[in-house]
């Protein structure tokens, strides 16, 4: 494969913590009765933010306020609550030094997407990271792909999209590229060989043993 698309959010990093206590925060601001716990909001890790917003309040009304309240702490506490896998970062080593072009392909706006990778150090293994706009334009994992491969001028034939939720593999397929599902995030093994992904892998070391 010439060109490798990565997910952030459960596949480079585990950002639990960061994610769902700025959730939890919203949720306060918006003076909800009943606040899930952490563990119970990990179903929004990975899809887009808004979506995840109009599930838990119910309706669309009020989604857009919540998503400006998560930004709120988001952007100067939550980003940094927030791990790098063991062993990612060998494996972007691995890839980068076999001639893969590595990108990253994330829902989350560019603007925290860049914060993060420039945080763990992760720059020099990617030409580019694609994110969504704040104002929601690219949140579809689809229309994403579709505008990094134009940008990256990569042949969909010859890339891969890897990441732990459905709409990472069926984005993908959508753009006709190949998607590998990792098991260590926030994704079932059903979730991702339902939405079409080729191969699951348990672990990041995995990853490697997929491509060719």
């Amino acid at each position: 494969m010439d060109t490798i698309f990565f997910d952030l959010d459960g596949t480079l990093t585990d950002p639990k913590p960061g994610i769902t206590r700025s959730i939890q925060y919203a949720l306060q601001k918006l003076d909800r009765p009943a606040i899930p716990t952490e563990d119970e909001l990990t179903w929004c890790i990975g899809p887009p933010l808004r979506a995840s917003f109009v599930k838990l309040l119910g309706d669309d009304r009020e989604a857009d306020r919540a998503v400006a309240l998560y930004r709120e702490r988001f952007s100067d506490i939550g980003l940094y609550e927030n791990e790098l896998y063991d062993g990612i970062g060998e494996v972007l080593t691995t890839l980068g030094n076999a001639g893969h072009r590595l990108f990253v392909a994330t829902s989350k706006p560019h603007v925290f997407a860049d914060r993060i990778i420039d945080h763990f150090g992760l720059r020099p293994h990617f030409t580019r990271v694609f994110g969504s706009e704040l104002d929601g334009t690219r949140v579809d994992k689809g229309d994403l792909l579709g505008y990094a491969l134009k940008e990256a001028a990569a042949d969909p034939s010859k890339t891969l999209m890897i990441g732990d939720r459905s709409h990472d593999m069926v984005g993908a397929g959508h753009n006709g590229i190949k998607g590998i599902g990792v098991l260590y995030g926030y994704g079932s093994r059903d979730e991702l060989i339902g939405a079409g992904a080729l191969h699951v892998c348990a672990t990041p070391a995995e990853i490697l043993g997929c491509i060719s």
